[in-house]
């Protein structure tokens, strides 16, 4: 309302002169500092809740050397498997009394070490980052500063900083076992970028030279869109593949729209499986087959992984998180109207 003075804010001079004390002194009760006598430290308490007082997060941070706030840098925020992760992160971190700032890289690593400049600019205690691909510039800043940092999406026991995460090689070969012994010898692999990525290219080593496999690689953008585009002008023509191996549950769920659209029967006709285990996945019809990430897992590992390390000093070892495939997208391949299993 005009001509209405905004409320001041209460600051510690104002504790000081109310519990007549010295600024100094309300700053070592705020601090816990033994020294202070009881008779002193609760009349200090008795202004502080009279004039409802919080203590800035700047002043505290001054004061005890500490921000208790750390970082998480993730690709982007537009995929449900790193709001997942964030919001196991979170939760977690709050149970060690760390609060969370989180910036994205676009799988950039300029752009991931200039955003981890930013952040320890504020002063965040240590660091969350996803897979083991780093700028220079990065590894130096956290040289230079002993920064703690935990590596997640990606399990690499001789990496240089902490891993929390899951063997991505390993998940993929887990959904291709599942293809190959259902008999499938041509499989279309969409996958997203991998430039800056290296949980895909971690991925993408899982396929081999194989004389009775023809597999047929189609890079997109990790979009539902762009897999059902590619699924439409794939599967619509003949000696098309007989399976769909996406190496994310966003380009599976796209190839499974895709095909539908076409009038082709999943997993009659043809089969998809995906790698993550969104939980959108067990809603489309039918659920699809996927490789389950334990992504939530992950969030809380790696917060009690970096907590230790910031409060006790302590450098966790790295940790793999197990995987497994889940639902039923995927059946053995039509061959001549017969249904043949491959053994392997």
């Amino acid at each position: 309302m005009a001509g209405v003075p905004e409320k001041r804010r209460v600051t510690l001079r104002d504790v000081a002169q109310m519990a007549d004390v010295s600024t100094a002194t309300v700053s070592r009760v705020l601090n816990g500092n033994a020294l202070v006598s009881e008779g002193t430290r609760a009349r200090v308490q008795a202004a502080i809740d009279a004039l409802h007082f919080v203590p800035s997060a700047a002043a505290r941070a001054i004061n005890s050397g500490r921000t208790h706030v750390v970082g998480a840098l993730v690709p982007t925020l537009d995929h449900e498997i790193f709001s997942r992760f964030l919001d196991a992160l979170e939760d977690e971190l709050a149970g060690y009394g760390l609060s969370l700032v989180v910036a994205t890289t676009k799988d950039d690593p300029d752009r991931e070490a200039e955003r981890a400049r930013r952040l320890v600019d504020i002063g965040v205690e240590g660091l969350i980052v996803s897979g083991v691909t780093r700028s220079p510039v990065l590894d130096a800043l956290i040289e230079k500063r002993e920064l703690p940092v935990v590596a997640t999406s990606y399990f690499d026991p001789s990496y240089h900083l902490p891993t929390v995460g899951y063997d991505n090689e390993s998940a993929t070969r887990s959904a291709l076992r599942l293809l190959l012994e259902g008999g499938h010898q041509v499989i279309a692999v969409y996958h997203g970028p991998s430039a800056g990525n290296d949980r895909t290219r971690a991925r993408l080593k899982a396929f081999r030279n194989d004389p009775q496999v023809e597999f047929r690689f189609c890079a997109m953008p990790l979009d539902v869109s762009a897999a059902s585009d590619a699924a439409r002008r794939d599967f619509a023509e003949p000696g098309r593949a007989t399976a769909v191996l996406a190496l994310s549950d966003v380009l599976a769920q796209g190839a499974l729209f895709g095909l539908q659209a076409l009038g082709i029967a999943v997993p009659g006709e043809v089969s998809v499986v995906g790698i993550d285990d969104l939980p959108s996945s067990a809603a489309t019809t039918p659920a699809l087959t996927t490789v389950h990430l334990p992504v939530r897992e992950m969030g809380q590992r790696a917060a009690t992984a970096l907590s230790k390390w910031v409060e006790d000093g302590i450098r966790p070892a790295p940790e793999r998180l197990d995987t497994m495939v889940m639902r039923a997208s995927s059946s053995l391949a039509p061959v001549s109207g017969i249904l043949r299993r491959r053994r392997l």
